[in-house]
């Protein structure tokens, strides 16, 4: 079997079913086996969900650096899956504090929204991932044409939005939404740094 095919046939849904592992767990956890989901069920689920979507991101940010560093350009193939997981994950989280949190009461949630500057930034990079969620499709990036590059860029203003807003929330004990911050930094540095070595060789090639 090609490795074109090994992607589509063996890895892509091999690693479709792992991405789902989290929710497998959690729901697995709601109906008593495991560890439970402790005393504040509610804030347990709305956590994990914020944290693997960030996670998500991060791997999703994380697939373009591989492939430049390791050369296996095959990785490019997963990203998109992983992308559409991010959202996932992320989409479950704003669903779980939009309804079972907030009880789908519009005012206090516009209010929370509008007033409190930790979840401005967590629904700003869910409109954001939305967007690209919904431009994912190649008949979306055909239709865009050099518009959806420039969307699509917007990943980064959402991941750094993502950790902002998990910053915010967790107030004191700061240690996990800094290792995100750093993994985020890194990803940041690494990118400006291709965009500067790719300037300085085109400025040599003219």
């Amino acid at each position: 079997m090609d490795t074109i095919r090994q992607i589509r046939f063996v890895w892509k849904p091999a690693l479709f079913l792992l991405c789902l592992v989290p929710l497998a767990l959690l729901i697995a956890e709601l109906y008593g086996l495991g560890g439970g989901l402790g005393t504040n069920p509610i804030e347990e689920i709305q956590d994990r969900f914020g944290n693997w979507g960030l996670r998500f991101i991060m791997i999703t940010l994380a697939v373009t650096p591989l492939r430049q560093i390791t050369n296996r350009n095959w990785l490019i193939r997963f990203r998109r899956m992983l992308g559409l997981f991010a959202f996932f994950y992320v989409l479950m989280h704003f669903l779980t504090w939009l309804i079972l949190d907030q009880g789908l009461l519009w005012s206090a949630i516009v209010e929370d929204i509008v007033k409190r500057p930790f979840i401005t930034l967590g629904f700003a990079a869910f409109l954001i991932l939305s967007a690209l969620a919904a431009t994912s499709p190649l008949a979306a990036r055909r239709r865009l044409g050099k518009a959806w590059q420039k969307l699509h860029n917007l990943v980064y203003v959402a991941a750094i939005s993502g950790v902002w807003h998990y910053w915010w929330q967790v107030k004191k004990d700061i240690s996990e939404p800094l290792i995100y911050a750093l993994i985020l930094a890194t990803l940041l540095g690494y990118r400006g740094w291709q965009k500067r070595s790719r300037s300085r060789h085109a400025a040599q090639l003219q």
